[in-house]
């Protein structure tokens, strides 16, 4: 990417002694509080993982995909910390405002949640063998800020970031180990400088997600508007050692661009396709001078009413993005150009309240997994070709966890992400 940092940019950093940092050896907990929901011999292809975000005790409940795709509730693990909701009006799904509140890392088989109502992160093995079982690496470390909401692991799954989105907002990052857990790195705790509360007041003005770039010399965090002020990205050099530049470069969207919510890497183009809960979705074209957002573009999507959630399939090369007002799936595709176009799309039942989303390959197939926070499902859909997804499966979750003990409040769930055996 080519950025160019502006002089008088300095944003004050958060201090490192805020960490409480994780312990020295890791053992796994195993007097943890874990929910059993059905039992499994290891025969599945992978797992998916979503988050209870619950204000008293979060879990991350994991699911087994089997191999044509479809899930079944497995277990609920607590992670060490509290869930949370951000302040609004009315109380309603999205509690966080974010995509990435749970993330996994393919390369080192671990995975990460947030605990926003303890300004923690905690960290869990992956069984490579029965991906649904987790187990605790370590304790839940301070996040560095308040309000954490979103994670990013790098490519080789040994450093996660995470974007708070509270009073003290910004990114902070860790060295992440399957023996140590969480460790603090240094010179990785950057302010965003938002005049927010904790909890956030939104989802206007709040902060959404973070990722690295695909090249992973970048890490870039996406901030909302406050209509008719647009919101941006704000994007951190990444040193070979990990550590972050000190300010962050702005990138504003394109004309008319508004509401920067989730991210996704487009291949190969040094751009990244943002959905955009008040207008459809965004592509921030790098490739250009970043100040004056150079090829970047906005798309409207007719009739949306909060896109805010993105994954791509490699498989049908194209982008997928969830509504929660309208509970639809719109199929995206990205030209060449970076000019995008509505493909298709696939309506989920009115009222649902579509939310987070994961695509993962399942024997050399995508499927698309959607939280429907409302209904309390994970929607399946099978990707068979762009412009044919089809929807396979509805799991209903909300009776088999009650059964294990364990309540899942459509105002609270959050996040998916996704571990596929090798």
């Amino acid at each position: 990417m080519k950025f160019q940092l502006s002089s008088g940019s300095v944003l004050a950093s958060i201090v490192l002694a805020s960490f409480v940092t994780a312990s020295p050896l890791a053992v796994r907990n195993s007097k943890s509080n874990t929910k059993q929901m059905s039992t499994s011999l290891g025969s599945s292809a992978g797992a998916l993982y979503f988050m209870t975000n619950d204000p008293n005790h979060n879990f991350v409940v994991s699911a087994d995909i089997h191999s044509n795709g479809q899930v079944a509730l497995r277990q609920a693990v607590e992670t060490g910390g509290k869930g949370s909701h951000g302040a609004v009006a009315a109380n309603g799904p999205d509690a966080l405002f974010s995509q990435g509140s749970v993330k996994t890392a393919q390369a080192t088989k671990l995975l990460s949640a947030v605990n926003a109502g303890s300004n923690t992160v905690s960290l869990f093995s992956i069984n490579p063998n029965d991906p649904a079982q987790i187990h605790h690496i370590g304790r839940p470390v301070n996040s560095g800020g308040e309000f954490p909401m979103s994670l990013a692991f790098n490519a080789q799954g040994t450093q996660v970031c995470a974007l708070n989105g509270g009073k003290v907002n910004g990114v902070a990052c860790f060295s992440a180990d399957s023996r140590k857990g969480l460790t603090p790195l240094a010179n990785t705790v950057r302010s965003i400088g938002l005049n927010q509360t904790t909890p956030p007041s939104g989802p206007a003005g709040t902060t959404s997600h973070v990722i690295f770039s695909e090249d992973g010399k970048h890490l870039i965090a996406s901030v909302k508007g406050v209509p008719p002020t647009p919101g941006f990205l704000a994007v951190w050099d990444v040193a070979a050692d990990g550590s972050l530049s000190e300010d962050f470069q702005k990138v504003v969207p394109g004309k008319g661009g508004l509401l920067p919510f989730s991210m996704t890497v487009i291949p190969g183009k040094n751009a990244v396709l943002a959905t955009d809960a008040g207008v459809g979705f965004d592509i921030f074209d790098f490739n250009s001078q970043p100040k004056s957002a150079g090829n970047s573009s906005v798309v409207p999507i007719t009739g949306q009413g909060a896109t805010c959630w993105s994954s791509f399939s490699k498989q049908t090369g194209n982008f997928y993005l969830t509504d929660v007002l309208t509970s639809e799936v719109t199929e995206v595709n990205v030209a060449d150009n970076l000019k995008g176009s509505i493909v298709k799309q696939y309506p989920q039942g009115s009222g649902s309240g579509t939310i987070d989303n994961e695509i993962a390959s399942v024997n050399g197939k995508d499927f698309m997994y959607a939280l429907a926070a409302n209904a309390t499902t994970i929607d399946v859909l099978s990707l068979n070709a762009p412009g044919e997804a089809a929807g396979i499966q509805k799991l209903q979750m909300a009776s088999l966890a009650r059964n294990s003990g364990l309540a899942l409040d459509p105002n609270q769930v959050q996040g998916m992400t996704a571990f596929i055996k090798a």
